[in-house]
């Protein structure tokens, strides 16, 4: 009788799996922690032979760290559409206004093009095995799918860090055409967008990003020059800054320049835009950690910091120069502070941005009212002054206030370098963005003036670009019907 129960509860005890090794158990949870800590999983992921492969596998994106970038992707879409295109819109003359949104629309377009189609593959591929530019591997974006690319993140898929990119791409040739609003042709901004892109853009966002970039000193211990930019301070900010300061001379001045008032026609517009980049600026910097990590949380603080305090140091030194604070420079002063920290906020903590907010808003503010008044050029928005010249206060702040208990990361290749000559690294990675972009946009300026020109027609120009390249007007007061 004793066997008959006893053979059914055998049975049962055989049916059941054997229990887990603890090994597994072991690595499950430090592929978990990998996870939360953004760190490799490919450490943890392989499974003594016989464990249960319940291993979370490299190669497998994290839900978290994925739907942060997607929403810091948007973000940073935002700031150029509609952020820039009303931040730069209300500073023009209401017969101009719907051109730079215009502007805004078209870059965003071509970009996205160019992105998929070569774009992104000569920036973060490998192929070509060169510290200067990527290579062909992702043409049309071939094999960027769901998997995360280890080179750049371990949780986030490729194709979403490939679209957090591709918003990047798209802002900063639009931040170039502040510089010449008003008075360049719609078809010679989409020529040189396209030509700048391939010349200056990829090169230099490969140098300093690019896994193997000659500027990356983060991530390639080979780097020719190992400076350091969290979230495009040489790629976005010196670039588009020191190349609208070139194409200005190039196209020249707007017609009527230092004899006729060219007030911006509505603040509140501009206020508005200014809103939309602040609010999209954390996801430019807090989402260049590329997880929603410390390094992130650490990005968004410095980022307020900076920008709060730059807008107010902006308008108390025009109150002390001119007895005034006005609007436009409380908002000129954010944009500067957001631009200061840009290349630093992942890097820096509260003091160092401090720091970038103070000179985030004297430098620029120099550059935009003593420095243009000196030279007489017509950078219509001020993009050198605020962009180019913040952005290598940045980099600057960023040599002398890095510190690796804000990023660990900075250990790994430059540990003798921070708190001491990274600096001297900042200063050589500024100069050569400062050749490479000046030489590279003088180069395409003139392909493009020598083959479909630069400027509208003086009848066109006068009447307004709204009118002569679109057809249409932003305002229409006194409607037919």
């Amino acid at each position: 009788m004793f066997f008959v129960f006893l053979c059914p509860l055998l049975r049962t005890w055989a049916a059941q799996p054997a229990a887990e090794p603890p090994t597994a158990v072991e690595k499950r949870l430090a592929a978990l922690e990998a996870y939360v800590a953004n760190a490799d999983p490919a450490a943890v992921a392989t499974v003594a032979p016989g464990a249960p492969a319940r291993v979370p596998l490299a190669g497998m994106p994290g839900p978290g760290h994925n739907a942060w970038m997607m929403v810091s992707a948007a973000l940073v879409l935002f700031m150029t559409v509609p952020g820039l295109g009303l931040f730069y819109g209300g500073l023009v003359r209401t017969k101009n206004v719907l051109s730079v949104v215009a502007w805004c629309f078209g870059i965003t377009s071509l970009v996205t093009l160019l992105w998929w189609s070569f774009g992104y593959s000569l920036v973060f591929g490998r192929s070509f095995g060169s510290p200067f530019l990527g290579g062909t591997e992702f043409l049309f974006l071939r094999g960027v799918g769901a998997a995360p690319n280890p080179d750049y993140s371990f949780w986030v898929s490729h194709n979403v860090f490939a679209t957090y990119q591709l918003a990047f791409a798209i802002i900063t040739p639009a931040v170039i055409i502040g510089g010449v609003v008003e008075r360049m042709r719609f078809s010679a901004v989409l020529w040189f967008t396209a030509l700048w892109f391939v010349v200056v853009y990829c090169p230099v966002a490969h140098m300093v990003w690019g896994a193997n970039g000659f500027m990356n000193g983060l991530a390639n211990p080979a780097a020719g020059i190992r400076a350091v930019d969290f979230a495009g301070g040489m790629v976005v900010e010196m670039a588009s800054g020191w190349s609208a300061l070139v194409l200005c001379l190039m196209v020249g001045k707007r017609l009527g320049h230092g004899r006729t008032p060219m007030p911006p026609h509505s603040l509140v517009v501009t206020v508005a835009g200014t809103g939309m980049l602040w609010v999209g600026w954390y996801g430019f910097n807090a989402g260049s950690a590329l997880a929603a990590d410390g390094v992130a949380a650490n990005a968004f603080l410095t980022t307020t910091l900076a920008a709060a305090v730059a807008a107010g140091v902006w308008a108390a030194l025009e109150r002390a120069v001119r007895g005034k604070a006005s609007v436009l420079g409380f908002c000129s002063g954010a944009v500067a502070g957001l631009v200061t920290i840009t290349p630093a906020c992942g890097f820096v903590d509260a003091t160092g941005a401090m720091v970038a907010g103070v000179l985030g808003g004297a430098i620029p503010f120099l550059a935009c009212v003593k420095v243009k008044a000196l030279f007489g050029y017509d950078d219509a928005l001020d993009v050198m002054g605020v962009h180019g010249v913040g952005g290598i206060v940045g980099l600057l702040v960023t040599g002398f206030f890095a510190t690796t208990s804000v990023n660990p990361a900075l250990a790994n290749n430059l540990g003798a370098l921070v708190g001491r000559t990274l600096w001297i690294e900042q200063l050589k990675g500024i100069g050569f963005t400062l050749v490479w972009t000046g030489a590279g946009t003088a180069l395409v300026a003139l392909l493009v003036k020598a083959t479909v020109g630069l400027r509208p027609t003086v009848e066109a120009e006068t009447e307004g670009l709204d009118l002569s390249d679109h057809g249409e007007e932003g305002y229409i007061y006194d409607p037919k019907s």
